[in-house]
């Protein structure tokens, strides 16, 4: 029996899975991470509570794509809801980091 921590994480897996072949490129070069919810103090132009951040790349670090389960498993009616979230929030994210619009990563 696998604990909803693990679903989420496989669900951010096959996220990331489908992303990497819409865009036709590897992901490989992005961290990836998974908390159960965001900090404290959120930017002043994220909302209250944000489903996910995405840090860009410095010269020392790769770039990095948090996602935040609890809020994003609160707003999920059902499983395949779930899914579609996350989906979208890891095309968000990942639109992000390499610069263009979610949009653009639509099916």
């Amino acid at each position: 029996m696998r604990s909803r921590s693990s679903r989420f994480d496989e669900l951010v897996l096959d996220a990331v899975d489908h992303l990497e072949h819409r865009l036709h490129r590897s992901l490989s070069d992005l961290e990836l991470a998974v908390e159960d919810v965001p900090p404290s103090d959120p930017a002043p132009w994220e909302p209250q509570i944000a489903l996910g951040r995405a840090f860009p790349a410095t010269r020392t670090t790769a770039a990095r794509i948090v996602l935040y389960r609890r809020p994003i498993e609160s707003r999920a009616l059902h499983e395949a809801d779930l899914a579609t979230l996350v989906d979208d929030v890891v095309a968000e994210q990942v639109a992000g980091v390499i610069g263009i619009h979610p949009d653009d990563l639509e099916d």
